[in-house]
């Protein structure tokens, strides 16, 4: 029955964005019967695939993440506490299928950056900002303030950086956080947090998220200071053109996709038998039910990423080049407003993040004003993507008001929505951008005689920042509204009194 209910969580999701395929290819990208057949094979994949991987988290990956998180702290030793949150950030971003995406689509546009190294760095880059993430924890420090020093941090460092560098250094931020990273992380913070018990408990469950996304822009950035990559291909690689035969398309990249995710897998399998035997000493039952998850999690993440590679990425860089090669190229910017308000509802994180959010928050932040709030912030984030695609502009014209104006708002917004909102804008950016926004993005830059090396990468980044504001503003309501209440509370108790 859970399966089935994860089934209908990604299909609600998925499907739209399949619908709007289907109407941009009878409108302004005739692609043909046989790459829709393509792209719709490749969406039951990703639906099949991601049910399987969610599921196996649920039972294998996020209760062990609470646990770790809390015997850790019991432990009171904050080296080992810091030490295996980097270990499990660096291993658990290597198992993250959104990396894998990413990494493959730079080397696609740029084969000067080896996605093995690209990888590497990213991962080095969360394991090192989970040990900050617990550090903060443990040591009790504001939020706001290490968000700021941090992305002081990142500015620095993106002043230094090859302009090449820079679209996919924020991409990289988050594509990080995506269906395996997300939960897991996520659990550790609230084992961690459920320890503590302090008065900041609640909000302390989240930010996690938000602090990890920061390492891999870092680690990008620094790749990019002593590189010199950069320079687009100008031509799509094989691996993004779509296949003559259907069937053809998937069996193409099935044998690769299981070796990849075996590999990714393999670490986070050792590491999780290392916290048994060092660490948890859980029942024979429950090791029994963590290895059951961690085989669904595998199955989940061959289906999800043969789908990816055989349909939507093919697709969405197909239609991307079609739109972008027409006369009214501004056509973008509605297309992705449209393609933004979908996509973010397709996001497994995000039904993940919402969920913990009512429940935490005791009912209080509802998760459909969540999803409202977070559809509009993506559709706002793909719409300024597309802009950049039709103009050219520099990404420093978007990234620089954009973080100054979140920042600035962590000084009015209640610290719990902040931290809810720099989490918001790493799961907003997860699976479904880094294959069929990025891959639409890329084609369309390319069409469109851009460089989809500064002009296509970064749309990953714009949906990460813009949720950052529109969670915090609505914080800010939230705060507005409870204190207006509360008067109203006052008065009408005063009346009362009074009579």
């Amino acid at each position: 029955m859970n399966l089935l209910s994860k089934l209908r969580e990604t299909s609600i999701s998925v499907v739209p964005i399949i619908l709007i395929v289907f109407i941009l290819s009878v409108t302004v990208a005739p692609i043909g019967w046989n790459l829709l057949i393509q792209f719709t094979l490749g969406g039951v994949l990703i639906i099949v695939g991601l049910s399987l991987f969610l599921l196996g988290t649920d039972i294998g990956v996020i209760p062990v993440g609470q646990q770790v998180g809390s015997a850790l702290v019991k432990k009171r030793n904050l080296t080992l506490l810091l030490a295996t949150g980097f270990l499990v950030g660096f291993l658990i971003t290597i198992a993250e299928p959104d990396v894998q995406v990413l990494a493959k689509q730079v080397a696609s546009v740029d084969p000067s950056i080896s996605n093995t190294f690209l990888v590497l760095m990213i991962a080095l880059g969360v394991g090192f900002f989970v040990s900050v993430g617990f550090g903060r924890v443990i040591l009790g420090l504001s939020y706001r303030w290490v968000l700021i020093v941090f992305y002081l941090v990142v500015f620095l460092c993106a002043y230094f950086t090859a302009p090449g560098f820079l679209g996919i250094a924020f991409d990289a931020g988050g594509a990080t956080t995506g269906p395996m990273t997300v939960p897991f992380i996520m659990a550790l913070g609230v084992g961690v947090a459920s320890v503590r018990k302090g008065k900041n408990s609640e909000e302390e469950s989240f930010g996690m998220v938000g602090l990890a996304s920061i390492g891999p822009i870092i680690a990008v950035l620094a790749m990019g200071m002593f590189s010199k990559g950069g320079a687009a291909v100008e031509s799509v690689s094989a691996d993004t053109a779509p296949a003559t035969n259907v069937l053809q398309a998937f069996i193409h990249v099935f044998p690769e996709t299981i070796e990849e995710v075996g590999y990714a897998l393999g670490p986070l399998v050792l590491m999780l038998l290392a916290f048994q035997w060092l660490l948890l000493h859980m029942s024979r039952h429950q090791v029994a039910k963590m290895l059951k998850g961690l085989v669904y999690s595998f199955l989940g993440l061959v289906i999800f990423l043969t789908g990816v590679n055989g349909g939507f990425l093919p697709i969405g860089s197909t239609i991307g080049n079609m739109i972008g090669a027409l006369p009214y190229k501004a056509i973008l910017i509605p297309i992705g407003l449209v393609l933004g308000a979908m996509v973010v509802l397709a996001e497994p994180a995000v039904w993940v993040l919402t969920e913990q959010v009512e429940e935490v928050s005791g009912g209080h932040i509802k998760r459909s004003v969540m999803l409202a709030s977070l559809s509009i912030g993506v559709s706002i984030a793909v719409g300024l993507a597309m802009i950049r695609v039709v103009t050219g502009l520099s990404i420093w014209w978007f990234l620089i008001p954009g973080y100054v104006t979140a920042m600035a708002l962590t000084f009015f917004c209640p610290p719990l929505f902040t931290a809810i909102a720099f989490d918001s804008g790493g799961v907003a950016s997860g699976p479904m951008s880094s294959t069929f926004i990025l891959a639409f993005t890329l084609g369309a830059s390319a069409s469109s005689g851009g460089n989809p090396v500064t002009d296509a990468f970064g749309v990953i980044a714009m949906i990460a920042m813009i949720p950052l504001i529109t969670i915090q503003i609505l914080g800010i309501l939230f705060k507005r509204k409870e204190k207006r209440s509360t008067v109203e509370h006052l008065e009408h108790t005063v009346k009362e009194t009074l009579v």
